[in-house]
């Protein structure tokens, strides 16, 4: 792979990442979507996550699909996919994996169905697999997998026995304690963590007094969602960081600053996603900015900010109130 400067090289589950950046699932399609923009380059990233795949195609939701919202960005997609053969026979053959890490992303209503289409990556040059567990589970009544430890680890153990590759767990910032969740999905196999999903939302159309989105909610990322970020990979982190599982910190990230912060809460990779949409060459930017802060802090890599946050003393956990 071609580099670039070897203090943004860092280690994520086995891979060897020449940047801390990764782009996020849903943002980039199948790689070439995005990737033919014209200036970009696969240097300035560490790592590309596919858009979700299920075992048969899908088509989506109804239109509308995206909304646009003060700082963020409403997405209810619907995990519109050509099936994951599809992916696997017709897709990745034209990827080249000298490029950047390409890695797929795993979805589904079922524990088989996640199993199923793990299975099929195992078998596929992708250099690892994301699961998002952020799906409802059909035979649960709807229930998200990610909102529940026993159902997310439940998932993890499927897709564990599925595969060699490595496996990263995205996490769902839609329940009571991401810690809790994290913990259950090391023990049950995973090798790294991505935090956060989006969070759920609502944009309503006054003219007509209906939701804007055809699916009525849909997903909130972009700015308006990083401080939440921040909280939960530093959350994660206290559980993860002692046992060498690394986390990819998403939400909001549009600048070297914003990266530079999830680094600090404890995440070892970056993900960007929003804010490609509007601003597709933001990467090199991002690699320029922590660059300048390693170097005007004297730090020999990324790796030496990770988890480097310092808190305040002892805190209440339980009161966040702000007044009386």
């Amino acid at each position: 792979m071609p580099g670039i400067d070897p203090r943004l090289a860092v280690d994520l589950c086995g891979l060897r990442l020449r940047s801390p950046i990764v782009l996020l699932s849903g943002c980039v399609g199948f790689g070439r979507e995005y990737t033919r923009v014209a200036g970009f380059s696969h240097a300035d990233v560490g790592a590309v996550c596919l858009k979700g795949t299920t075992l048969a195609p899908r088509l989506g939701n109804q239109p509308h699909r995206l909304a646009e919202t003060p700082s963020g960005l409403l997405n209810a997609i619907g995990l519109q996919n050509p099936g994951v053969d599809h992916v696997v026979n017709e897709i990745l053959p034209g990827l080249d994996p000298a490029e950047t890490h390409w890695i797929a992303n795993v979805s589904g209503s079922t524990v088989e169905e996640y199993e199923a289409v793990t299975r099929r990556f195992d078998d596929s040059p992708v250099a690892a697999i994301e699961i998002n567990i952020s799906c409802p589970n059909v035979k649960e009544g709807g229930v998200a997998f990610g909102n529940d430890p026993d159902m997310s680890a439940r998932v993890v153990e499927a897709c564990r026995r599925a595969t060699s590759k490595p496996l990263i767990t995205k996490l769902s910032p839609n329940q009571t304690d991401i810690a809790d969740n994290a913990r259950h999905c090391i023990e049950a196999g995973t090798d790294a963590l991505a935090v956060i999903n989006t969070l759920m939302g609502l944009a309503i159309d006054l003219r007509t007094r209906t939701p804007v989105l055809g699916n009525n909610q849909g997903g909130l990322s972009g700015p308006a969602i990083k401080p939440v970020a921040l909280l939960k990979v530093h959350q994660v982190h206290q559980v993860a960081g002692p046992l060498g599982i690394p986390i990819i910190g998403q939400g909001g990230v549009t600048s070297a600053e914003d990266a530079l912060e999830f680094l600090v809460a404890g995440a070892t990779a970056v993900g960007i996603g929003t804010a490609l949409f509007y601003d597709p060459l933001i990467c090199p930017k991002v690699n320029r900015g922590i660059l300048a802060y390693l170097e005007a802090h004297d730090l020999g890599s990324v790796s030496e900010l990770v988890g480097s946050l310092r808190l305040h003393g002892t805190q209440d956990s339980a009161c966040t109130c702000t007044s009386g």
